[in-house]
């Protein structure tokens, strides 16, 4: 009998990118990929497409009856390269005092040789290399992703020296107080403060802001951000390595190192049972010896003993419910990456939220229009006359405020004499008047009729765009993100399968983030947060047991995703980094999926349950039948295949529909649990 057990396999990787445009009328400079670490770039991909090569070659021989030293050399060169370095790492764990699985599998598939099952040897021994070989592509493509976060920020910066001269420095070179020029388009090389300049950054990649922050002097700004239009001076405050955006990579790489250590239950119990069966295996056969019992007798008690006691039905008790579920999940838009993960999805008790691209779609809309009084038009008029004049704008809210417009059925005239200012907004005459529309800041004095508004407007959270003809308010706009339809029935949902409220964890402004939790539901909001604010949030949820599961999107919820429980990233607009963290990837970005694959979770883990003890008494009724009585062997075999076909066919009913409805329905169903 040929014996595995499953290995933990690492996370698999899926690759996206998420962008948010910069108040220009340029193009915005496309990001360069990071590089990707090919298939066969791998040793370890080279061996067991080699091993997998040799075993399909040594069976199409075999079954065409060809001559039998044939297939079993073409066999046994599968053993050595497909075996040769799970079976190096197994007597190297053994010298260290510990029995590994590697060594276990290395020597079931030689035990298989001898016995004459040559074919069955070489099929375990490619399975267990392939599983290696995807576990170290995971590795790399991983290490990879945080290569790529940490190239957001340029190479080179350009430094300003005391007489204002220009040099072109490597940002590494960049010391604290050094002042850079960051022009139109660039990205900034460190993080410091703006010394002069005007400019909208977009720091989405930082704080999860879903709009270019307008920069003046005295702001603060990031290494990797992206600078629209104008030009900033900035004084460097931090050096390369001490960068936000390297905490970033730091902190997703000691999130990520400690999760490893998460394992299987029945892997948690391998090491104990492996020892013990091979203990008992070698007792039974032993002592009867000594103690004058006949060579063949002794033996096949043992061997049966070994056959009876073998955990196959306890390996298949686990894996096939949750692959299965993997499987299910998978046809319905979730990528669960490993059988760790959908198992450790079911124990979520908290689920916390990111914001931007995830309650929301990180797309602005126009939501209010207010008419100032006195000016005779209406709203259709206003709408007209801003879009008209922000249309030539790509800037985020020049687009929203178009739409808008379009979807009403508004004609837009044409605008001459455009003109954009960064950090102000744009003018243009439209139907020869002349029009201004951007920011209160720029346009208006606080003894404006407009002020009032305004104050109104961002007390909601929403961003105010004021509207001025030859230089006078005419009315203001209210711009807010979108909130996903299916938001607040998924908070709902998992408040119910948890049975605690979700968090808000978010790097936007306090009254923007409570505006959008109120809307879906959620009463805990923590705003304002840094990338390292998200993971000192998430730990401090979990000091009193909690398992948090974090959703997010963005490279600064990369370092939660990774420190929490479980990791959930949206994978239609979702950061390389977030996706390559996170244990779970939303592919069709549909928020309800979430509560349906926590539910589907818990039911995996039931019918484990189930399994186990199915097969804790097969095992130990035949046990028993052997050690007290004599066990005919064809009986044991029989008895030991039966209840894995039993385990394995209950774990396989997670594969149909059926099973993501009444998932789905759990998920839906006020008072599931």
């Amino acid at each position: 009998m040929v014996e595995a057990s499953a290995r933990r396999p690492r996370r698999f990787l899926v690759v996206s990118s998420t962008a948010t445009p910069a108040r220009s009328t340029a193009a915005r400079p496309a990001a360069v990929p990071a590089r990707r670490t090919r298939l066969f770039e791998l040793p370890e991909m080279r061996w067991a497409a080699t091993a997998l090569v040799l075993f399909l070659a040594g069976l199409a021989v075999q079954v065409l009856s060809g001559p039998e030293w044939s297939w079993w050399t073409l066999y046994l060169a599968c053993y050595v390269t497909g075996g040769w370095e799970p079976g190096l790492a197994g007597l190297r764990a053994l010298r260290e005092k510990t029995l590994d699985v590697d060594l276990l599998m290395v020597v079931a598939a030689i035990g298989a040789a001898a016995l004459g099952q040559v074919m069955d040897g070489g099929l375990l021994i490619v399975i267990f290399a392939t599983s290696g070989a995807l576990e170290a592509l995971a590795t790399a493509r991983t290490e990879d992703s945080v290569r790529g976060l940490l190239d957001l920020a340029p190479d080179t910066a350009t430094r300003l020296s005391p007489e204002g001269d220009e040099q072109t420095v490597k940002a590494a070179d960049l010391q604290v107080g050094d002042v850079v020029l960051v022009r139109p388009g660039e990205r900034i090389a460190a993080d410091g403060a703006v010394l002069s300049g005007a400019g909208e950054v977009d720091q989405a990649t930082i704080t999860g802001e879903p709009l270019p922050v307008d920069k003046t002097a005295g702001d603060e700004v990031f290494a990797g951000t992206l600078n629209g239009t104008g030009s900033l001076r900035v004084r460097v405050d931090r050096r390369a390595e001490d960068s936000v955006v390297a905490r970033i990579a730091a902190l997703v790489e000691e999130a990520s190192q400690t999760k490893a250590k998460t394992q299987l239950f029945i892997e948690k119990v391998e090491q104990r049972y492996s020892i013990g069966m091979v203990t008992a295996t070698i007792a039974l056969f032993v002592i009867p010896l000594l103690l004058g019992e006949a060579l063949q007798d002794s033996l096949l008690r043992a061997m049966t003993f070994m056959i009876v006691a073998s955990p196959c039905a306890v390996v298949l008790a686990t894996m096939p419910p949750l692959l299965a579920a993997i499987a299910n999940a998978g046809r319905h838009g979730v990528l669960v990456k490993s059988a760790v993960v959908m198992e450790q999805l079911g124990a979520t008790t908290r689920v916390a939220f990111d914001k931007t691209g995830t309650l929301t779609r990180g797309t602005p809309e126009l939501a209010e229009i207010h008419v100032l009084p006195g000016t005779g038009i209406t709203e259709d008029e206003l709408l007209r006359l801003a879009a008209a004049a922000e249309h030539p704008s790509e800037h985020p809210l020049a687009a929203a405020i178009v739409r808008a417009a379009r979807a009403r059925g508004l004609d837009l005239p044409i605008a001459d004499e455009f003109s954009a200012r960064p950090g102000r907004g744009v003018s243009a005459r439209v139907d020869d008047r002349f029009l201004q529309v951007g920011s209160p800041a720029a346009f208006l004095s606080t003894s404006d009729d407009a002020a009032g508004v305004v104050d109104v407007l961002q007390e909601q959270g929403h961003t105010a765009v004021v509207v001025l003809c030859e230089h006078r308010p005419i009315g203001v706009l209210g711009i807010t993100d979108q909130i996903r339809p299916e938001a607040a029935p998924a908070v709902a949902a998992v408040t119910r399968l948890t049975g605690t409220a979700p968090v808000l964890l978010t790097g936007d402004n306090a009254a923007t983030a409570t505006r959008i939790a109120g809307r879906v539901g959620i009463i805990d909001v923590r705003a304002g947060l840094l990338p390292d604010d998200k993971v000192i949030a998430v730990r401090d949820l979990e000091t009193d047991g909690a398992r948090v599961t974090m959703i997010g999107d963005g490279i600064n919820d990369a370092p939660a995703l990774a420190a929490a429980h479980t990791g959930i990233a949206m994978g239609g607009a979702g950061s390389d980094l977030s996706l390559q963290t996170a244990d779970v990837v939303v592919v069709r970005d549909e928020l309800t999926t979430i509560p349906a694959v926590i539910a589907l979770s818990r039911r995996a883990r039931r019918v484990v349950t189930a399994n186990l003890i199915i097969a804790a008494v097969f095992i130990t009724g035949l046990v028993l039948w052997d050690l007290i009585g004599t066990l005919p062997l064809p009986l044991g075999v029989a008895g030991h295949e039966g209840s894995t076909v039993i385990v394995g066919l209950n774990g396989l009913r997670l594969l149909r529909r059926a099973a993501w409805r009444r998932a789905t329905r759990v998920g839906a169903t006020p008072g599931s649990r």
